[in-house]
């Protein structure tokens, strides 16, 4: 459950902290006041994406950090392969400790563009953040309704009904194997003159590579000797220059340096109190005689070998040679030709006996095609069964959501042909679409051609009811649902969500009144404009600032006496009071 929100320089925001309760919490405003600003900071910290241009304007930074509450276990035994993970044994599986059953989750965007993010203290990726929130927050944009626009995703939708995406997973692996058994079938079934061709070049090159003997990052190594032998006089004459500054001759830096130790020891016999600075240049002194032996015996073994330099131009001739062949450029790290040489003798293992290669790579695709027709069947009996519970589910919140005379179907048919490749795809058999009849005696179309803005706002509630029901989300968060809707529909929408709220914290983004009297809490967000810096406030309204924020709602007006006694009226009979 989400208790508090820290919001500082984000957007219009300067600064903000909110504390939350449970039940249904509504947040209203005038329209531009920038209740969607709040939602955005929110997602901003669940790992959504960071923008310079949220920083509010002025600013170097814009921060936004929550409080969570998680009412979960953690399993004893866990390790990193289970599924279905819960919040506490991810955190658990990250080093991460609770306090409390607590979490602060904080994130921050500077106007450098690089963000950063912490679960408690500890640092993690937006990748991290936005895995470990989905266990927490489930959050319903303003036009995610439009999903269901899209056939595809009514698939994910069906199969998260079904609790099958786990089995579709593995389906979707095993068919990408038979995909490429596949393909290395039509390669090795290519016309014998073109594999016997491609065959002696794999051979030569496989050769060439072997002959050449190269050993990792040999390039490396032979550039940063030919650059020393090349630069064999410069390298001498400076290293003859440093020797002679050091040591050779008693106006150098060590004998002077001897001759000013003698006298510091003097000192510090008479001063105890430079005793300490005698050390240190007693301990300089001894650095740099080494520093100088050091130098001294690299110019004595400091030879040129001309034989030399000519044997590594030569030996890095032969691998840029090797490069040009076999790798995207002669600048191309020397491990791409142990790469294709890797491919080539793959090539050569398959296709130099062919004929056997092809009787067993084609016996296990037989085999392998048995294999996804019998899981695809499987999956498409789930797929069947889910579909009838789905039907009845959606058509029965429907009801209750104003559109009591929609029959809402999930069609699943299965794909048309007699082989494997025509019969099955990716994720199965089944072709599964969303059907709405608005009117009784209409047959079932697809949603995109009859279902208005707000009957696809309604049927996505009516879906996230249900998901709700199976999933261990404790945070709801919808924002603009009540798109297209108003009266007696808008009633039902705010009784259904109140009901929602029950066994999940719900938050809703409304302008509706109808909506916001069931809401047990009630949070405004307000424009303000000081100078010419705009602001957006957020702050909880209770009492008569709730009434008048009702009457607002109901008729743009808060100071008649009849638009606050509508106001109180509603709020007595549908909130329990003001």
């Amino acid at each position: 459950m989400l208790e508090d929100l820290t919001i500082k320089d984000f957007a219009l925001i300067d600064s903000d902290y909110i504390e939350f309760n449970k039940g249904f919490t509504v947040l209203s405003g005038e329209t531009g006041a920038g209740k969607s600003i709040l939602i955005g900071a929110l997602s901003f910290l669940l790992g959504g994406k960071a923008e310079v241009q949220q920083i509010r304007a002025g600013k170097s930074e814009a921060s936004v950090s929550a409080t969570f509450f998680i009412n979960d276990s953690c399993r004893n035994n866990l390790t990193p392969e289970d599924e279905a993970l819960s919040a506490s044994e991810w955190l658990y599986l990250h080093g991460i400790e609770m306090e409390n059953n607590r979490v602060i989750m904080r994130r921050i965007i500077r106007d450098s563009g690089k963000s950063a993010s912490w679960i408690n203290s500890t640092p993690v990726t937006r990748a991290d953040l936005a895995q470990f929130s989905a266990f927490l927050v489930d959050i319903h944009g303003q036009h995610e309704h439009q999903s269901l626009m899209k056939v595809p995703e009514h698939r994910k939708f069906l199969d998260a009904r079904a609790g099958i995406q786990s089995d579709v997973f593995s389906f979707t692996k095993k068919y990408a194997e038979l995909v490429e058994k596949r393909r290395k079938l039509s390669e090795l079934s290519m016309s014998d003159k073109e594999r016997l061709h491609k065959l002696d070049m794999m051979q030569f090159a496989v050769q060439e590579i072997q002959e050449a003997k190269l050993k990792k990052d040999e390039d490396i190594m032979l550039e940063d000797e030919q650059n020393k032998l090349s630069s064999y006089e410069k390298i001498f004459s400076d290293v003859e220059s440093v020797n002679s500054v050091l040591s050779s001759d008693e106006r150098s830096v060590i004998p002077v340096l001897k001759k000013i130790l003698r006298e510091s020891l003097h000192l510090s016999e008479m001063d105890k109190s430079l005793v300490s600075l005698h050390e240190r240049l007693d301990s300089a002194f001894y650095e740099l005689s080494d520093i100088a032996d050091e130098y001294s015996s690299y110019q004595n073994k400091l030879v040129f070998d001309p034989n030399r330099l000519q044997e590594v131009e030569e030996r890095l001739s032969l691998i840029y040679n090797l490069k040009k062949k076999y790798a995207s450029s002669i600048n191309a790290p020397l491990s791409e030709v142990f790469d294709y040489q890797k491919e080539a003798e793959k090539f050569i293992e398959e296709n130099e006996d062919s004929d056997s290669v092809r009787e067993k790579l084609a016996a296990e695709i037989k085999s392998l095609e048995k294999e996804i027709l019998a899981a695809a069947d499987i999956l498409s009996k789930k797929r069947i069964a889910a579909a009838e519970l789905l039907n009845k589910e959606v058509c029965a919140i429907l009801s209750k959501l104003g559109m009591a005379s929609t029959r809402f179907l999930v069609s699943v048919k299965q794909k048309e042909g007699s082989a494997v490749e025509q019969m099955c795809g990716p994720y199965g058999k089944d072709e599964i679409e969303f059907l709405i009849s608005a009117n009784p005696g209409n047959p079932p179309l697809p949603l995109s051609k009859i279902a208005s803005g707000g009957e696809l706002s309604r049927v996505m509630l009516a879906l996230k009811t249900i998901f709700a029901q199976n999933d261990s989300v404790d945070t709801l968060i919808f924002d603009e649902v009540d798109t297209g809707i108003g009266g007696e529909v808008a009633v039902a929408v705010g009784a259904h969500m109140k009901n929602l709220a029950k066994n999940r914290q719900v938050f809703a983004i409304t302008h509706l009144a109808s909506i916001a009297v069931y809401a047990d809490n009630q949070i405004k967000i307000e424009k303000s404009v000081s100078g010419e810096i705009t602001s957006s406030n957020v702050f909880v309204v209770e009492g008569e600032e709730r009434v008048a924020e009702i009457a607002r709602m109901l008729s743009g007006d808060s100071d008649t006496a009849q638009s606050l006694q509508h106001a109180r009226s509603l709020l007595e009979r549908f909130s329990g009071g003001i």
